[in-house]
């Protein structure tokens, strides 16, 4: 049944793929962003674009935008496409009986959104990750610091907040960037560094019961901690992790996580965890329907457990891989050379699919894929500061997430 359907942003590769499942299953889409050149603004799928109040300056202006459009009675479903469900999940009662949406407690939110929480119920369910060690203090952490390590803030998206420390002089590099955005003295996660290739899957569970499971591999690297190619595999001792983790929080709605699987064990090791769908497409074109899912989730609906997605299912984003090679310092004939192997379906992208700008199946996917080529062989250098547009106002700072801690929004 076609459902009328507000996205909660429209500037992240997941919302934007989630945009595509959504259109190509017929449903009536409307997307709100604080920008107005967002990646889901260019989708015939959007029937409808909100300019927006920022969620990382003002998340009591963006919440009072989002309460006014669903005061029109229009929408069947909100769904939240990235961190603005750290907003709904606190605000749930408000938002209760206005829409239909699905969101675990918010304490269960915040166990998973920060990385610290995220590893302290890793320890208590003996589930596998890099040693590790949480501090709240430069002293703590040099005196933690086992070389090579990796240090993370608890919070921080898409690679944000995350330093590789081989030597003294990287762990001094890293404490002062630390202490420039007043990380103490709050949680700061130490690791392990752990060789091995990084895995993501992602889930939807319906009230701790684990509905739909999907997992796959980067082939090839883009920006910002992205993929740029990726292939779907069958990973049953992750989706058991997974569904523990999703027991322990009685999670309602879609968790994700990142996993390491280390060159030299073949057990999985946990790493990070998102608290919604990432990047949903590889998921639907290797035959599992995630964003559906969810929809019946967010409804109250009591669907069955999804088969399991189909293995060997080769994925790419053109922008993702134009974007990670311009970043290497590539030449513009290689990006040339990319872009004819892109058009024609060559080389490593012999036999995949298109995930966020299926311009096949919608034409205006074309015009930020073009505008992005265009500026990477004009510019090639350009290439980290335009990947940094996705680090924006729809995201969360640290000073959002303490107004949203407040006890003022949940009233």
């Amino acid at each position: 049944m076609p459902l009328r359907v507000l996205v909660s942003e429209g500037s992240s590769t997941s919302s934007r793929e989630a945009i595509t499942v959504l259109g190509l299953s017929g449903h009536h889409v409307e997307v709100c962003d604080p920008s107005p050149w967002c990646l889901g603004r260019f989708s015939r799928f959007v029937r409808k674009f909100h300019r927006c109040p920022p969620l990382r300056d003002d998340p009591e202006a963006y919440l009072a935008f989002i309460e006014t459009l669903l005061a029109s009675g229009r929408f069947d479903v909100l769904l939240p496409t990235h961190e603005q469900g750290f907003l709904f999940a606190r605000v749930e009662a408000r938002l209760a009986g206005k829409v239909a949406l699905a969101s675990p407690s918010f304490d269960s939110y915040r166990m998973a959104h920060g990385k610290a929480g995220f590893s302290r119920v890793l320890s208590e369910l003996g589930l596998p990750q890099p040693a590790t060690a949480i501090v709240t203090s430069e002293s703590e952490l040099r005196a933690a610091v086992r070389f090579p390590a990796v240090i993370k803030t608890s919070i921080g998206t898409a690679s944000r907040g995350i330093w590789f420390v081989r030597d003294m002089r990287g762990l001094d590099e890293a404490v002062r960037e630390l202490v420039a955005v007043d990380a103490f003295p709050g949680d700061v996660l130490v690791q392990e560094f752990v060789a091995g290739s990084t895995e993501k899957a992602q889930s939807v569970f319906r009230r701790g019961e684990l509905l739909g499971f999907h997992a796959y591999r980067g082939i090839a690297l883009g920006v910002g901690g992205g993929e740029a190619i990726k292939e779907s595999v069958d990973r049953p001792q992750v989706r058991a992790m997974l569904e523990k983790i999703g027991r322990r929080l009685t999670w309602h709605g879609a968790l994700s996580i990142d996993y390491l699987v280390p060159e030299q064990n073949p057990t999985p090791l946990l790493i990070d965890c998102n608290p919604r769908l990432v990047e949903p497409m590889s998921a639907w074109l290797a035959g599992t329907d995630l964003v559906g899912l969810l929809l019946d989730v967010s409804r109250g609906a009591k669907p069955a457990q999804l088969p399991a997605s189909r293995e060997g299912v080769r994925t790419h984003l053109a922008m993702q891989a134009l974007l990670g090679i311009a970043a290497r310092g590539r030449s513009r004939h290689t990006l040339l050379r990319e872009c004819w192997r892109l058009a024609r379906g060559q080389g490593p992208y012999a036999g995949s699919r298109e995930e966020m700008t299926p311009v096949h199946t919608d034409w205006m996917s074309a015009v930020p894929l073009a505008i992005t080529a265009m500026l990477l062989l004009a510019r090639p250098q350009a290439a980290n500061a335009f990947a940094r547009g996705g680090f924006g106002a729809h995201l969360l700072s640290r000073e959002s997430i303490r107004k949203i801690e407040s006890d003022s929004l949940s009233s």
